[in-house]
């Protein structure tokens, strides 16, 4: 029953029986919370393409991601940013970082973070009555306190401001990174297996009167590459970077499933959307991660580097068993579950994001006639126009993101030559089609720019370093 319904129906026995006004009241935001979904979003760090069962993995047991990929829909098609801040970035505000500023990570110190005029998901999910959750990765800045978590819309903050830490010291470059509401916390432990404990009691000790937004951005798999001993030895015959890896990978597949145990435990899972992806794709690709059968990896606007294993879950409201090959955006769960959750639209920066709960609960085509798949200050950026895409200065040496955590040559300045690729024919984009079909290639050129008309500067304070002019940089189309 919604809200409005409720009061019309109570209103009017209210006029006989003298029901106190704070009374109905109260009980229509209880049958108005009941109504609304929990939603939970998993969010995996550095996680390959084909590294999960549900995408074909066969070296590496992902059973708990497998079977909530089975009880719902499979993202064939869905992406993200080459690395870790600007995909976050693009989570909490549905807009691309065209237009967020945030087009490389943020580092420990640095004075920027996501723009503090960006209304983000936990705020439009808060005042639309929800309790909101991070535990986790949050990676969206620090310098000042209006950019942590409990400033930007979350109720409860538990886990690390950053990445590469510890995974057991939970230290960064000696200094210690781990918060409890964002205040500095000495748990001991795994933070794989500590970011699901926070995340259970969450949900156990949650607020009833609300429904829960609870956005679970775990750390793993990201480098250093670290896990407990008893999780490598089912992997005795991987290498021994691909072996310690493939633990990883398990144990966070154990965190989802004791997180799910919870919900089901609380009554919660009938109604809980749980949509879960990586971040980018995976670094070291053929050697550690797996991106097959996409080109290259993390750092790249190839395939590999921006199109992640996804899905989204929900009993009786999403299909379970289905596979969409839509493209679709991180961009687009911002309208979509603000939309869920009877959250309102209006806002002052334009969204980039559409509603496509029709895609994926009903197999609809995308809303999109145009997806800007990637862009960077550099002037690199990649679009996605039906099944074609154009590439402009991707620079790749199919190499990704190499042992030391930077970047190669494909995440570097490397001028502005076209590469267009036929997606359907050639999903490996081994075949640059540019020369042979100039007017595609214009035609996707004249998209690109109209995306890119009113791209920002980078946000980043290192600009020289990296190799910015100065002065704003923005997107060179």
């Amino acid at each position: 029953m919604k809200r409005r319904d409720f009061l019309k129906c109570v209103g009017v026995g209210s006029i006989a029986m003298a029901v106190p006004g704070w009374l109905v009241r109260s009980i229509a935001q209880a049958v108005e919370g009941a109504s609304k979904p929990n939603i939970v979003y998993i969010l995996a760090d550095d996680l390959g393409y084909a590294d999960v069962g549900f995408n074909g993995c066969k070296d590496i047991k992902t059973p708990n991601l497998d079977k909530l990929a089975k009880a719902g829909v499979i993202l064939e098609s869905f992406y993200v940013q080459p690395v870790c801040s600007p995909t976050r970035a693009s989570l909490m505000t549905g807009r691309y970082v065209a237009h967020t500023g945030v087009y490389t990570v943020v580092t420990p110190h640095a004075k920027w973070g996501l723009p503090l005029e960006e209304r983000t998901l936990a705020q439009a999910l808060k005042e639309a009555g929800y309790e909101t959750a991070i535990s986790g990765k949050w990676h969206l800045g620090e310098f000042e306190p209006a950019y942590l978590p409990t400033s930007r819309g979350f109720d409860h903050q538990y886990g690390l401001w950053f990445g590469m830490i510890d995974y057991f010291t939970h230290l960064r470059n000696g200094e210690l990174d781990w918060h409890k509401d964002d205040k500095p916390c000495s748990d001991e432990g795994y933070s794989t297996t500590l970011i699901a404990k926070e995340a259970c009691r969450l949900i156990r000790e949650r607020n009833t009167d609300k429904p829960l937004f609870l956005y679970l951005p775990f750390n793993a798999v990201h480098s250093p590459l670290q896990v407990p001993e008893n999780y490598r030895k089912p992997y005795e015959h991987l290498s021994d970077s691909r072996k310690t890896y493939a633990g990883m990978t398990a144990a966070m597949d154990e965190a989802v499933g004791r997180v799910i145990s919870a919900l089901e435990e609380k009554g919660m899972l009938a109604n809980t959307l749980i949509l879960f992806s990586s971040d980018n794709g995976g670094p070291w690709p053929g050697k550690v991660t797996d991106n097959s059968p996409l080109r290259a990896g993390k750092g790249t606007i190839y395939e590999g580097g921006v199109r992640v294993c996804a899905f989204a879950c929900w009993p009786g409201r999403i299909p379970a068993g289905k596979v969409v090959k839509e493209p679709v955006h991180i961009v687009d769960w911002y309208p979509t579950l603000v939309k869920l959750a009877g959250g309102s639209p209006k806002q002052k920066l334009p969204l980039d994001g559409m509603d496509i709960w029709p895609v994926v609960a009903q197999g609809a085509p995308t809303p999109h006639d145009a997806l800007l798949l990637s862009a960077t200050s550099y002037g690199n950026a990649a679009i996605r126009m039906g099944d074609w895409k154009l590439l402009r200065g991707a620079g790749d040496k199919g190499a990704g993101i190499n042992g030391n955590g930077k970047g190669t040559e494909a995440a570097k300045p490397a001028g502005h030559g076209d590469e267009l690729y036929n997606l359907a024919a050639d999903i490996g984009e081994s075949r640059n089609l540019a020369s042979d079909n100039p007017e595609k290639v214009n035609e996707l050129r004249a998209r690109l720019g109209l995306l890119l008309k009113d791209a920002v500067g980078n946000r980043r304070e290192e600009r020289t370093r990296l190799g910015a002019e100065s002065g704003p940089a923005g997107v060179t189309v």
